[in-house]
């Protein structure tokens, strides 16, 4: 199915070609390339406006994920009654604040893909609530990046690696 990736900011460039063919990548590893996906690139200011909206949170973010299979449990895979149901939902990317809190070691499409990988991760039931859940989450978004890794030969590391003490 289909992965749609729209750019609705002018602040920071954003080079879709790449994180396509990554988060091409990311969806097969994880096993869900018959799914549709989209990814919404957006500055600080609709990322905040939407966090407020959905998350009661008045300050940009990273990502947010909105699933549409909203009960999952961390690794279910959606099982569709229907093919429209054929959808994981959409990843909202603050591309401006992830821009902005890159580390100069970093590099901001590696940085993206990461970002995306981790929204999907939520879209996929997982989350970070507690330490357990984290746990759980940290070692799927590694096993997912070490394999993109060995696929493409990039180094990447889980989002929220420091969220709980991590490595």
């Amino acid at each position: 199915m289909s992965l749609v990736i729209r750019n609705l900011q002018r602040v920071i460039p954003i080079r879709r070609a790449p994180l396509r063919s990554k988060i091409e990548i990311v969806r097969r590893i994880l096993g869900v390339q018959k799914f549709d996906l989209g990814i919404i690139c957006v500055d600080n200011k609709n990322i905040q406006h939407i966090n407020r909206i959905y998350r009661d949170r008045n300050v940009p973010t990273d990502v947010l994920s909105f699933p549409f299979h909203e009960h999952l449990k961390a690794g279910e895979f959606p099982l569709p009654d229907f093919p429209d149901d054929y959808n994981l939902g959409d990843i909202f990317l603050g591309v401006e604040y992830i821009f902005h809190h890159c580390k100069e070691d970093e590099d901001y499409n590696d940085v993206l893909t990461v970002t995306a990988t981790h929204g999907l991760c939520h879209l996929l039931g997982f989350t970070h609530s507690t330490e357990a859940e984290w746990q759980q989450m940290f070692q799927k978004e590694k096993a997912v990046l070490d394999e993109l890794g060995r696929r493409t030969g990039t180094r990447l590391q889980p989002l929220t690696r420091d969220l709980f003490g991590g490595s």
